[in-house]
């Protein structure tokens, strides 16, 4: 079963589940989601967002409205096909 469909499964039965069920299935998976890893929490990223952000406010950086990115990803999508 691909992650997709294993997705739509999870999505659907944790939707419906009684608060039981999904106590038991929180009890399985939370080691995992307090182990997640923060990106804040890395120097190295916090430091590179700082630098894209300091260059997009001081016009340094080149930009794109939503419409110009929805084309290149339109774009990319067709070249790659």
């Amino acid at each position: 079963m691909e992650a997709i469909e294993l997705r739509e499964k999870l999505h659907h039965y944790i939707e419906n589940a009684g608060e039981k069920k999904l106590q038991a299935i929180f009890t399985m998976v939370e080691d995992e989601i307090k182990t997640s890893y923060n990106h804040w929490d890395n120097k190295d990223f916090v430091d590179e967002m700082m630098k894209r952000e300091k260059s997009y406010l001081d016009g340094i950086s080149k930009t794109y409205t939503i419409a110009e990115s929805a084309s290149r990803a339109r774009e990319a999508i067709k070249n790659q096909q």
